[in-house]
């Protein structure tokens, strides 16, 4: 453990962390700078690796004592056995891998559960945006242009729950949030128009 004074969790973060057990094996998929990963193992007693291609991201892991392998997602997760974690965690990184449907499913063969959030494409905003201005969405929580976003697997809540239910996936947990990080009567009775944030649990 270092001594370098962690600022609180995102919100989103902080759910996920409340979803995970002492003493968990946790492997965090693009991890970033190993903010979450440090929390799990300082607050959880978590055993955790993260896997980051970003050199800046990979550094800041290294002085937060968070074991980190270069590794892009896109590549697959072969060199990892099979049930080798209890968790495995994807935040905010589902719509920018090349093909969802397989890092899910890798993730399922790795890991026991798996965690995964993502921006809501079906927000109410979003459809205004597309139907009045007919042009792609800038937000908060999307804040790129068409032609320098990261992400290239939009999705929405419905979507998501229609590929868990053909692949066979159990639901076990789902959030769907606000922009706040708050649920509330609309994100409960029409998560698909009201909610921004999506945070899944699955396992088969």
């Amino acid at each position: 453990m270092t001594d370098i004074t962690e600022a609180p969790l995102r919100p989103d973060l902080a759910l996920i962390r409340d979803w995970i057990p002492e003493g968990a094996s946790v492997l965090d998929l693009g991890c970033g700078d190993g903010h979450l990963l440090a929390n799990l193992r300082d607050t959880r007693q978590v055993r955790g690796y993260g896997l980051e291609i970003d050199q800046d991201n990979i550094a800041r892991c290294i002085e937060r004592g968070v074991n980190v392998i270069e590794q892009d997602i896109d590549e697959g997760l072969g060199n990892i056995a099979n049930g080798r974690f209890d968790y495995v965690l994807m935040t905010q990184a589902l719509q920018a891998v090349q093909r969802p449907d397989k890092v899910v499913a890798e993730m399922l063969r790795v890991g026991r559960e798996a965690i995964v959030t993502f921006p809501n494409f079906g927000h109410w905003r979003v459809r205004s945006y597309l139907f009045f201005k007919g042009r792609m969405p800038v937000s908060r929580r999307l804040p790129h242009q068409w032609y320098d976003t990261p992400n290239i697997h939009l999705c929405t809540v419905q979507d998501f729950d229609t590929h868990c239910r053909k692949s066979g996936y159990k639901v076990l947990d789902r959030l769907v949030l606000n922009n706040d990080h708050a649920s509330g009567l609309g994100t409960r009775l029409w998560p698909n128009v009201f909610g921004e944030i999506a945070i899944y649990r699955v396992s088969y």
